[in-house]
């Protein structure tokens, strides 16, 4: 920290309790002077012969009256004092905390050159220009003081001052970076600090970008405001930078938690930051800030009450990168009138947003760029597709979620979005279980939204034990399996039928060739095994154990056979017409005869279950 001393005497002023100062001399006092609440019994000439305005306030008091009263005297006593010992000519430290009272005390005694050569005024304005405002760390504690002094340090432009000279250096090369810096996040692997042992260059360099960040955090939200304005204003800040910053602001002042019984005034204050950090965001709505941020803006603006305008810009900025978020970002608190835990109908709005505005880009950029950028946003469409999936998982345990509600929000996200749905059955399964009085119609109409073809095998083989889910729908679960099955097994033979017609194997690759196959084949076949005598028994469903799999065979009930034998004439229809060699797979699995078909799945089923 920079500092400055004045005069060359000792110190002789001494205190009688705390409201009285006085300096220790052979003369007496003549001048009592009350500055607030302290009252500093001192000599008229040396203070006259610095201050005009001790002179003006002396001569109007007359020679009836030796005490004179400081009224709204900027830095109060404390202020006071330092002028009062500069007069004196006694020893006087000027430091960082102190400077901006002692120059706002020396322009209300108008301690000028006019009064005397190098008097106080000058001298602190040559500390400040020299030393104060060059020094990084010293410049933010002199802005800090300045919050307790207006106007007079507004309008001695102090602050401007203050505000000038941090935004400059905030927009330094990086690795012309000498002074001292806080930096107690974490950095990236290319950013780290490197230890002391190392040449100086190499140290410079490795100062990151947002090197400012921390330093300017403990300043008080309107200053903020103005450092970052400027900052901002001098057009060489990255908005990542900026986005940065805000981001690291918000987490030393925003709390993760607010309670709704929080005091007005305390409510006021988290309303004021909040928008205040929202109208300081990067003017490309699209850069800049991250979307888990930018969603923790709007949870704390919905909570204390942020005005629409502030809100909507959030809503937008978030729209354009929603594909970054996590499950937990959008777990938005609802308010009251709605009864929900979170607010789904906002998530919905920023998901249709977020759709609409990929639809427009991928409109503009397929004409020019094609593949590339289709890849791309097919990419950030499946992130889409799995976040919102997640989404529902987590409000599917809300009671008070409506059905319309839950639907509305799925269908929102295109099919291309899910290439595999088993997230979004395990929503649709977590909202069976906790709303146990919805109507066969209701749950038709929400497994519906539900492609089984697009389960993994994994959730088919839980969907077909799921006893939430309507029947229909386990059939359907466990008719695409035994066609994705027999697709299999025809795929084996059509692969071994080529292989035996082609010309250019040799006979040891031949033979190989069909070896393997052969192998495939009985390994598919030998999945796909169901024993007839099961079916013969009851009807029902049975267990039977294998020694070589230790596994069972489950069946349907005679009411399921009869749906899915329906089901089996459609799907033997469609795997004949694609092969008419592929006999073992066109059959029901009501008859056909051992060995030829196994049920998907090799577990045994005892009872349905539940994945939540």
């Amino acid at each position: 920290m920079k500092f400055m001393k004045l005069g060359s005497k000792p110190d002789a002023f001494q205190g009688d309790g705390k409201s009285v100062r006085y300096v220790a001399s052979e003369l007496a006092t003549d001048v009592t002077i009350n500055v607030g609440e302290v009252k500093f019994n001192l000599h008229k000439f040396p203070l006259l012969s610095k201050s005009n305005r001790l002179q003006k306030l002396v001569s109007k008091a007359g020679e009836n009256s030796d005490e004179i009263d400081m009224v709204d005297f900027p830095g109060g006593p404390k202020a006071f004092e330092i002028c009062a010992k500069f007069c004196y000519g006694m020893i006087v430290t000027l430091n960082a905390y102190n400077v901006v009272a002692a120059r706002c005390a020396a322009e209300y005694l108008e301690m000028t050159e006019d009064v005397d050569r190098g008097n106080l005024i000058f001298k602190i304005e040559v500390f400040l220009n020299s030393s104060i405002f060059r020094s990084w760390k010293d410049s933010i504690i002199v802005l800090q003081t300045t919050k307790s002094l207006l106007p007079w340090s507004e309008d001695l432009k102090i602050v401007g001052r203050c505000i000038d000279s941090i935004a400059s250096k905030t927009s330094v090369d990086p690795a012309s970076i000498t002074w001292s810096y806080t930096y107690n996040r974490k950095l990236s692997v290319p950013d780290k600090i490197v230890e002391e042992g190392i040449n100086f260059r190499e140290k410079i360099e490795s100062v990151p970008k947002d090197w400012w960040v921390e330093d300017i955090c403990e300043l008080d939200i309107d200053l903020y405001k103005r450092v970052m304005i400027t900052v901002k204003s001098k057009g060489r800040m990255d908005g990542k930078v900026i986005g940065e910053a805000l981001k690291t602001y918000a987490v030393r002042w925003l709390p993760d938690s607010f309670d709704d019984s929080a005091s007005d005034a305390r409510t006021w204050r988290y309303k004021y930051l909040v928008e205040t950090l929202i109208c300081l965001l990067p003017p490309d709505k699209g850069v800049g800030c991250s979307c888990s941020f930018l969603l923790k803006l709007l949870k704390f603006a919905i909570l204390v009450g942020v005005n629409d305008s502030p809100r909507e810009d959030l809503v937008k900025r978030i729209s354009l990168k929603l594909h970054e978020a996590s499950v937990k970002d959008l777990l938005v608190p609802a308010r009251p009138p709605q009864n929900t835990l979170y607010d789904v109908e906002l998530i919905q709005c920023i998901v249709n947003r977020y759709l609409m505005h990929e639809k427009y880009n991928q409109d503009e950029k397929n004409e020019a760029n094609g593949d590339f950028i289709l890849g791309h946003e097919h990419v950030t469409l499946m992130n889409l597709g799995k976040l919102i999936d997640g989404y529902l998982v987590e409000i599917a345990h809300d009671p008070n979620l409506t059905i319309a509600s839950f639907i509305d929000l799925s269908r929102s996200i295109p099919d291309s979005a899910r290439p595999i749905q088993d997230g979004l059955y395990k929503a649709i399964d977590i909202y069976l279980k906790e709303h146990l009085s919805l109507t066969k119609a209701e749950k038709k109409k929400i497994c519906g939204l539900m492609d089984v073809k697009k389960l993994t095998m994994e959730a088919s083989m839980h969907a077909a034990q799921n006893e939430r889910l309507p029947l229909r729908v386990v059939v359907q679960v466990l008719f695409f399996e035994q066609v994705r099955a027999a697709s299999g097994v025809q795929a084996l033979n059509n692969n071994a039928r080529d292989t035996s017609n082609s010309t250019t194997n040799t006979d040891e690759e031949w033979e190989k060739t069909a070896a393997d196959d052969n192998k495939s084949l009985k390994k598919q076949m030998s999945r796909m095994k169901i024993k007839d005598e099961d079916f013969r028994k009851n009807g029902k469903l049975l267990k039977k154990n294998s020694k070589s799999t230790k596994s069972g065979v489950q069946l349907l009930p005679s009411r399921s056979r009869r749906i899915f034998d329906r089901l089996w004439v459609v799907g033997r229809g469609h795997v004949e017409n694609r092969s008419s060699e592929t006999s073992g797979s066109s059959q029901s699995p009501t008859s056909v005869a051992p060995g030829d078909t196994k049920s998907f799945g090799s577990s045994s089923r005892q009872r349905r279950h539940s994945i939540s």
